[in-house]
């Protein structure tokens, strides 16, 4: 089997476990390999950009009637979150931005502080649950990430929300595009024009 054709068959498969599980792109990949046999073998797995077109075409084949509606539920719940912490400058990532969300996608929202617990304390001001975690950030260091979970009536279920502490300087690659122009993120005007346009 060619590299190209194993590179596709693991984007394939990791679009699979993306869409019905709601992996994220690292685990869905390196579960793929392993399901697939080609664990170890890195130089085979697929970039994210190869692994989004596969969801897409998986959710065109499969989920075209539901995933749409799914979707701007979704972005809405964004948009409000968006909204009461907008002195953070949120900005919305991850396959709820780029449009490839369902229902069982997290919803990852970045937020640029000029002091990271500033953000914990307006979660305890909204009197809002969270739980604290980390992940790398843009500059290799850790992050923290409070994690949240809103009910969502319209999906009959728990949607969970990342919002990752960023530092303030960090906002200034934030809109950088990928090979089709498409930013990784946008802020709160960016998702209102979204949500307008697929209205």
């Amino acid at each position: 089997m060619s590299s190209d054709t194993e590179r596709d068959e693991l984007a394939a498969a990791a679009a699979r476990l993306v869409v019905e599980e709601g992996l994220e792109y690292g685990p869905a990949k390196k579960r793929a390999a392993r399901d697939l046999g080609l664990n170890g073998r890195r130089a085979a797995l697929p970039d994210n950009e190869a692994v989004e077109a596969a969801v897409r075409e998986h959710l065109a084949l499969f989920h075209a009637d539901t995933q749409p509606a799914e979707l701007a539920e979704l972005r809405r719940i964004a948009l409000r979150w968006m909204e009461r912490l907008a002195e953070f400058r949120p900005h919305l990532s991850g396959a709820v931005w780029r449009g490839t969300a369902t229902r069982l996608s997290a919803i990852h929202l970045d937020l640029y502080c000029d002091d990271p617990k500033s953000a914990e304390l307006a979660l305890l001001n909204l009197g809002v649950d969270y739980e604290v975690g980390s992940a790398p950030g843009p500059r290799g260091r850790e992050v923290d990430v409070l994690s949240i979970a809103e009910r969502s009536q319209a999906l009959g279920d728990w949607v969970t929300l990342h919002l990752s502490v960023l530092d303030h300087d960090d906002l200034r690659g934030a809109l950088r595009a990928d090979a089709q122009g498409q930013t990784w993120r946008g802020g709160l005007d960016a998702l209102r024009r979204r949500l307008e346009t697929t209205a």
